[in-house]
């Protein structure tokens, strides 16, 4: 695949995200290189921006579209990859006057790194029998207290997402409500005036006197 303009590449990791401004009418394109039979896990969302609607392409090194999100907020998917460059595009064309903030993380399985620390701790295995915990217990221990730490930073991201989004809502609601309550304020001053003229001239003598 011939990168783009605007294109950016991460490098491998186990968990990675990013928050970007995407202009309106424009297309922003990534690339992620896996392994085969590797996982790729992706979740995007919408901050910020009318409708808080984006375009989602996934496509496999091959030029294949994975996947395809209309006009949408959010989304959570995941493939099995094989080697090669994946690219994943975000598309406000459709927009001509907003500008999207947009959120998502990449998450990586199976890319190779915890199966070589594995085999450095086999070789210290040998001559343990007699230890009450084996490395093989200690090593299962770390592994698990990893995935959960990583876990627990995975949805503490997403969490503030969340809260970045919900705040986004909120003060455009209040400057909507602000707005609406200026413009009901100022048709009340001129029917009150209005009102106050009426009445006032119910009330003139629009006889001329005569001498």
């Amino acid at each position: 695949l011939l990168s783009p303009p605007g294109a950016a590449e991460f490098s491998p990791s186990l968990d990675s995200d990013f928050t970007f401004t995407l202009p309106a009418g424009r297309k922003e394109c990534f690339y992620q290189p896996m392994r085969k039979e590797a996982s790729l896990e992706l979740e995007y969302q919408v901050l910020d921006g009318a409708g808080l609607d984006v375009d989602f392409h996934l496509l496999s090194p091959k030029g294949e579209t994975l996947v395809f999100d209309e006009r949408k907020s959010d989304g959570v998917h995941t493939v099995e990859t094989e080697d090669g460059d994946y690219m994943f595009c975000f598309d406000n064309t459709f927009s001509t006057i907003s500008e999207k903030v947009i959120f998502f993380e990449l998450i990586l399985d199976n890319m190779g790194e915890d199966g070589q620390d594995e085999e450095d701790w086999k070789k210290y295995v040998t001559g343990t029998d007699l230890l009450d915990m084996k490395l093989e217990d200690i090593l299962e221990s770390i592994n698990s207290v990893k995935a959960r730490l990583s876990k627990s930073v995975q949805i503490q991201t997403l969490l503030r997402a969340f809260e970045a989004r919900d705040r986004n809502i909120q003060e455009s609601n209040f400057d909507r409500v602000n707005f609406w309550s200026m413009v009901n304020l100022g048709v009340m001053v001129v029917v009150s005036a209005v009102q106050v003229y009426m009445l006032k001239s119910l009330f003139e003598d629009k006889r001329k006197s005569r001498t």
